[in-house]
């Protein structure tokens, strides 16, 4: 696997949470001790886009009248992503990794918003930026949000951790236990075959900009470090070529 060196981490809101917490002190514990490995072993500059789903998903807003495909209900959602992104930071701040918050909705005491210049001096500066808000638009998702955020800071890879999912397959593993597991894509095989395991929305964004985009599952152990030094780790990389 190539040698990156800026990198945007995407974290599903559920692989931040577990069944007694919506935000876990081991999982937290787990992804510090590999984001330290990552910065301080490899020098790798390291920024994070955080989803939601420990905190609020689309059955909730069904469940409360709203729908599920609505500016409020998507809404609540950036701010999950804000309440996961902040607590994020400061679990990285308290164990002595500087980090900073970026956030695409405004809030006076926390963010001004996001600024992508200040965003790549940060992380010359080896400060571990996390993104939170998502787009800050309704009807765009947190996998669309991390493509904008690793055009916009000249990242050379998006790794985008999974809950539970190990990369692409040709249907889905769950239900069809014959699903061909694809270790190879360009973005544009994920477009025409219209793949599902990321937005189509942030495939196209990303064509031309020379970003790879890898996808593995999070609930392994160990598994970003594992990722990058190309050990045990099941993974599909999608490229221009």
């Amino acid at each position: 696997m190539k040698k990156y060196k800026r990198i945007l981490l995407k974290l599903s809101g559920e692989a931040l949470g577990s069944s007694s917490s919506i935000l876990d002190k081991g999982i937290l514990n787990g992804l510090l001790k590999q984001i330290k490995t990552l910065r301080d072993e490899y020098d790798i500059e390291i920024a994070i886009v955080v989803g939601g789903g420990n905190i609020f998903r689309g059955q909730i807003s069904e469940n409360l009248g709203m729908g599920k495909d609505t500016e409020p209900a998507d809404y609540m959602g950036m701010l999950a992503t804000t309440i996961n992104a902040l607590g994020m930071v400061t679990f990285l701040n308290n164990h002595g990794v500087e980090s900073v918050l970026q956030n695409s909705l405004f809030f006076e005491k926390i963010s001004n918003g996001i600024n992508s210049e200040e965003a790549k001096k940060d992380l010359k500066l080896k400060k571990i930026v996390v993104f939170g808000g998502g787009t800050g638009k309704p009807y765009l998702s947190t996998d669309t949000a991390a493509s904008m955020r690793a055009i916009e800071i000249e990242a050379d890879a998006i790794l985008m951790a999974k809950n539970g999912v190990d990369g692409v397959y040709d249907d889905d593993p769950r239900i069809n236990l014959d699903a061909n597991f694809i270790p190879y894509l360009t973005f544009d095989e994920v477009i025409k075959r219209k793949l599902k395991v990321v937005d189509l929305e942030a495939m196209e964004m990303l064509k031309d900009k020379k970003i790879d985009l890898l996808l593995f599952n999070m609930n392994t152990p160990n598994n970003i470090i594992n990722l990058y030094k190309d050990i045990n780790t099941r993974k599909t990389i999608i490229s221009e070529k």
